[in-house]
């Protein structure tokens, strides 16, 4: 069983060793966000299981997916399991992982480059610099949905400096801005969402904190996407777009 991740977007950035595995494996278990060009690559006979989703609509809740994958794997056939970005950047790899072990398959990982690094950069933002940002911060926008709690705290976000980038975070986009501004964090500090980074889609919004939303919604920019949250995003008036 073979974890890959499949990139940001664009087919040639997968890893060589990506595309080595989607060319010779008898099962691909692939999601939404994986380039479907990528499937075109695929043996004639491999099976291929779409287990994506789009819009908050789950073709395959993540119990069954885990459940296909462990069962093609223990009928003995090489299994890929294709994911956007990279499988342990907020891809449920982990969990797959884990249930694969339980299962006692044997799991190897390829890891893919994530959009929360590649997207911002194909728009002319690196998430680091020496003048801006000396550190980056990952999040998720969207926790868990069985979740009654919430485990991240905007307000200590809004106070660590450096940058932040947020994956899945449209749907909420507003709300967290909110949050961050009730922080600490001012208003005018520079916000950039990305959208289907490193594809011909490619869409970048420059704003700030206050009105990244609100600017957003007019230019119908939605998910998938990357916000990326502090000077460093200033940059793309400069670097503009590198694809």
């Amino acid at each position: 069983m073979y974890l890959v991740g499949a990139g940001p977007g664009d087919i040639g950035l997968i890893t060589v060793r990506g595309m080595e595995l989607v060319r010779t494996a008898d099962v691909i278990v692939y999601d939404q966000l994986a380039n479907s060009e990528l499937l075109g690559h695929a043996r004639p006979d491999a099976k291929l299981i779409d287990v994506g989703k789009q819009g908050g609509h789950h073709k395959v809740r993540q119990e069954g997916i885990n459940r296909i994958i462990v069962e093609e794997a223990q009928a003995g056939r090489t299994v890929v399991r294709l994911k956007g970005g990279d499988p342990f950047m907020f891809g449920r790899g982990g969990e797959e992982a884990e249930e694969l072990r339980k299962a006692g398959i044997a799991v190897h990982v390829v890891p893919g480059v994530t959009s929360a690094i590649a997207a911002p950069a194909m728009a002319g933002i690196p998430v680091t610099h020496r003048d801006h940002a000396p550190m980056v911060t990952f999040v998720t926008g969207h926790e868990r949905d069985d979740r009654p709690d919430e485990r991240i705290d905007w307000g200590v976000l809004a106070r660590t400096g450096g940058t932040i980038v947020i994956l899945m975070g449209m749907a909420h986009l507003a709300q967290n801005m909110r949050r961050l501004m009730e922080g600490g964090m001012l208003p005018s500090t520079p916000v950039a969402v990305v959208h289907r980074g490193s594809t011909p889609a490619q869409r970048a919004v420059l704003s700030t904190l206050d009105r990244v939303a609100e600017e957003c919604e007019r230019q119908r920019v939605g998910s998938p996407a990357v916000v990326v949250v502090g000077g460093v995003a200033s940059l793309r008036e400069v670097l503009g777009d590198l694809l």
